[in-house]
């Protein structure tokens, strides 16, 4: 059973049966709430990236390059990573596209936020954001990214067991989106992420899991908590 671990604002772990470890979207150098630096990453096999928002790739580059993980993300992140940040090993892939690596397989999906990609030297590279959807052990993850309510989340359906969602508001959806998204995917747990980080996306949890109601199991986590899948 793969378990995923919750570091605060939009950063989750996932650690399989065989010991495979992602990280996805590491914001936790500069995050007053994460509860891990960069270092504690003194392994990893994959780093996922929703989008180039520093919030999401703040501590991606410095962990890339120590541990040599393999980068998945879109083809323009990627192809900034490889030229500016000197990152070794990398897969491209685009919106409505898949690959099947060895823990599973990974497909991104549409989300409607800015595109910028931030960094040093980024000031060529842009992208479309993205959702991801990855199986792990058996079990179907959908983490949004920062996005919007979009009715393209109708095409999830049937096809999550747990998915991670935005629920701050201001920057992406507030909660009342989010459990109409639940609505949309019909997942068997919710995850809510990317709250209470900043002022601008404060918001309470349980106020959103009373707006999900029965829809799905809506599993809170505190930085440092986890989640079997």
């Amino acid at each position: 059973m793969a378990k995923l671990t919750f570091h605060g604002h939009a950063c989750v772990e996932l650690l399989g049966d065989d010991g495979t470890r992602i990280l996805i979207d590491p914001f936790l150098s500069d995050n007053p709430l994460a509860d891990v630096g960069p270092d504690h990453f003194d392994r990893l096999d994959y780093l996922l990236l929703t989008h180039g928002h520093f919030d999401h790739v703040a501590d991606a580059w410095e962990i890339l390059r120590r541990t040599e993980a393999t980068l998945v993300a879109t083809f323009e992140i990627v192809s900034y990573a490889q030229t500016k940040q000197g990152v070794k090993n990398a897969h491209p892939l685009h919106i409505g596209g898949g690959w099947d690596f060895p823990f599973g397989r990974v497909k991104l999906t549409p989300a409607i936020h800015g595109g910028q990609v931030a960094g040093e030297g980024a000031e060529g590279f842009t992208t479309c954001p993205a959702g991801i959807l990855l199986s792990i052990d058996g079990h179907r993850v959908y983490h949004a990214g920062d996005t919007a309510l979009t009715v393209d989340m109708t095409l999830l359906k049937g096809q999550v067991d747990t998915a991670l969602l935005p629920i701050g508001d201001n920057f992406t959806m507030g909660p009342e989106d989010a459990a109409r998204a639940v609505e949309m995917i019909e997942p068997s747990a919710v995850i809510p992420i990317h709250y209470d980080t900043f002022d601008l996306v404060a918001q309470d949890p349980e106020r959103f899991r009373q707006l999900v109601g029965s829809t799905a199991d809506v599993v809170v986590i505190s930085p440092g908590g986890s989640f079997d899948l």
